[in-house]
C-alpha cells in the first residue's frame, strides 16, 4: 500500500470526522445563544481564517489537519467582555450546556446513520455467503458446516453477501455469545440449522477468532483451460494458446485449475511436460515457469506462467449479489446498523475494562491509517462503510463517562442538576487528570500495539 495514498486517506477520514464532531458543538452553541468566538478546522497555528466582523465568529484553517476546535466565550478559559457575559457558556442552564456537549457525538452517530444509508442505496457489489470446505478441526467443521452450504441469517438477521455473514458471525461472538445459530440452505436447496459453539476465551481476539472460526468462500472447481495468455509469458513462449486444455504435468493427471496453478507454483525456472488438448487432439508441450516472489516480504520464490483461467459464462454472476435498498427501504437498515455497531462496540469496550477480553482488540492511528487506506483502495463504498464505522467509534468513545471527554461533562451536569449546585472546580480538574492519565495510557498501549502488528 502506498504510504502518500495511505496518509492521505487517514487524514481525509480523521479529519472529515473530528470536523463534525466538532460542528456539532459549534451549531448548537449557536442555537442556544452561546456567543462561539472561533470554529476551527485543524488544530495548531492559523493559517487562513475570516471573520465578517469583530464581535462575530471567527473561521479558520489551522496547520493540523486532525480535527477541529470550538472556542467559546467561557469565563473559566480567559476574560470575557461585560456585554458578552450573557452568551457565556458556563453562564447558561444546564439543559443548553447538555445539549451543547452531547451535540458533537450526536452528529457523529447521526452522520453514521446517513453513511450507512449511502452504502445502502449506492448498493455493493459482493459474492453470495457460500461457504467453502472448513478446514479441519475449525469452529465451522465442528458445527457441521459443509462445502456449498449457503449462509441465509445469522441469529435471526438475513445476510444477503458474504461480507455481511461473516461481519454478523463475528460481532455474535465478540458480543459475547457461546452459541451462534446460523441457517443454511443446502446444495440441494434443503435448509438446516447450525449452531457454532465458543469455548472460554475463544473471543478475546478478533483475528485469533477468525482463524478458529476457519470459513473461506467457496470457489467453484474450474477446468485447467487456459484463458487469457500475457504477452512476454512463459504460457506465450511454450506455444500455449486460449481454449487450451491441461490433461497431464510430469505424467500426473491435472483435474482442476488450482491443482495447476499449484504444480507452476512448485517449478519456478524448471521445465514442466505437460499434455494438452486442443481442437480435439492432443499435443505435447514444455513449458518453464518464470520464477517470481511468492510475497512482496518473502525471499521464497515459486512458478509463474502468465495466463489466466477461461471462465465459463455465467459462472460469475451465479455467485455475484448485488445488495441495494431503496432510499426509503434503507432508512431503517443505517438506523439499525448504527445501533448495532454502537452497541457492540461498547459491550467490546466493557469486555476490555473487566478482562475478558484482549486489549489487541484496540486499534491505534497506524491500524486505522491502514484501514482508511485498504477501504478506499476497494473503492467508494467501502471507504464510506469505513468512515461509518469510525464515526460509530467516535461518537461511543465520547459518550462515555471519562472527565476530559464529552461523557465526562455529561457527567458533571447530571450531577450538578440532581444537586441543584455545580461540581467544585477542584473536583473537576482532579479528574479531569485522572481522564487525561487514563487516555494517554489507553493511547500508548494502542500505539504500542500498532507497531508490534506492523513488524510481525
Amino acid at each position: 500500500m502506498d504510504t502518500l495514498h495511505t496518509l492521505f486517506y487517514f487524514l481525509l477520514a480523521i479529519g472529515l470526522l473530528v470536523s463534525i464532531h466538532e460542528f456539532g458543538h459549534f451549531w448548537v452553541a449557536r442555537k442556544v445563544g452561546v456567543k462561539v468566538l472561533r470554529f476551527s478546522v485543524g488544530f495548531g497555528k492559523v493559517f487562513w481564517s475570516y471573520q465578517k466582523s469583530p464581535d462575530s465568529t471567527e473561521y479558520a484553517l489551522s496547520a493540523l489537519p486532525l480535527g477541529g476546535y470550538v472556542k467559546m466565550a467561557d469565563e473559566r478559559e480567559g476574560e470575557v467582555k461585560p456585554e458578552d457575559l450573557p452568551f457565556a457558556f458556563n453562564r447558561q442552564p444546564v439543559w443548553a450546556r447538555t445539549a451543547i456537549v452531547a451535540a458533537g457525538p450526536i452528529f457523529n452517530l447521526v452522520l453514521a446513520v446517513m453513511l450507512f444509508w449511502a452504502v445502502l442505496v449506492i448498493g455493493e457489489e459482493d459474492i453470495r455467503p457460500i461457504v467453502g470446505l472448513p478446514g479441519q478441526g475449525t469452529l465451522a467443521a465442528q458445527a457441521g458446516f459443509a462445502e456449498g452450504e449457503e449462509i441465509l441469517t445469522v441469529n435471526g438477521k438475513t445476510t444477503p453477501t458474504w461480507t455481511e455473514a461473516m461481519s454478523q458471525i463475528m460481532a455474535a461472538a465478540l458480543d459475547g455469545g457461546q452459541t451462534i445459530h446460523v441457517e443454511v440452505k443446502g446444495q440441494d436447496q434443503s435448509q438446516h440449522q447450525r449452531a457454532i459453539s465458543l469455548g472460554e476465551g475463544e473471543a478475546d481476539n478478533a483475528e485469533k477468532l477468525y482463524q478458529r472460526l476457519g470459513f473461506k468462500p467457496w470457489s467453484p472447481k474450474l477446468k485447467p483451460v487456459i484463458g487469457n495468455v500475457l504477452p512476454d509469458s512463459a504460457a506465450l513462449a511454450a506455444g500455449l494458446k486460449t481454449g487450451d486444455l491441461v490433461i497431464s504435468a510430469d505424467g500426473v493427471a491435472v483435474s482442476d485449475w488450482m491443482q495447476w496453478v499449484e504444480i507452476v507454483k512448485k517449478h519456478p525456472e524448471k521445465p514442466i511436460s505437460i499434455v494438452l488438448e486442443r481442437a480435439g487432439a492432443s499435443m505435447p508441450v514444455t513449458i518453464i515457469p518464470k520464477a517470481v516472489a511468492a510475497s512482496p516480504e518473502s525471499q521464497e520464490k515459486e512458478g509463474k506462467i502468465g495466463a489466466s483461467v477461461f471462465i465459463p459464462e455465467g459462472l460469475l454472476a451465479s455467485i455475484k449479489v448485488d445488495y441495494v435498498l431503496s432510499p426509503v427501504a434503507a432508512i431503517p437498515v443505517a438506523f439499525e446498523t448504527t445501533y448495532y455497531y454502537a452497541v457492540t462496540t461498547l459491550k467490546m469496550m466493557g469486555k476490555m475494562l473487566i478482562g475478558k477480553a484482549s486489549v489487541e482488540n484496540l486499534s491505534g492511528p497506524l491500524s486505522i491509517a491502514q484501514f482508511a487506506g485498504q477501504s478506499a483502495s476497494m473503492g467508494l463504498v467501502h471507504f464510506i462503510k469505513f468512515l461509518g464505522l469510525v464515526s460509530v467509534s467516535l461518537g461511543v468513545l465520547n459518550l462515555l463517562p471519562i472527565p476530559v471527554l464529552d461523557g465526562g461533562h455529561l457527567l458533571f451536569f447530571a450531577i450538578e442538576a440532581a444537586w441543584r449546585r455545580p461540581v467544585p472546580e477542584k473536583i473537576q480538574l482532579a479528574f479531569q487528570q485522572i481522564g487525561i492519565a487514563l487516555l494517554l495510557s489507553v493511547m500508548a498501549l494502542a500505539m504500542v500495539l500498532d507497531v508490534q502488528r506492523v513488524f510481525h
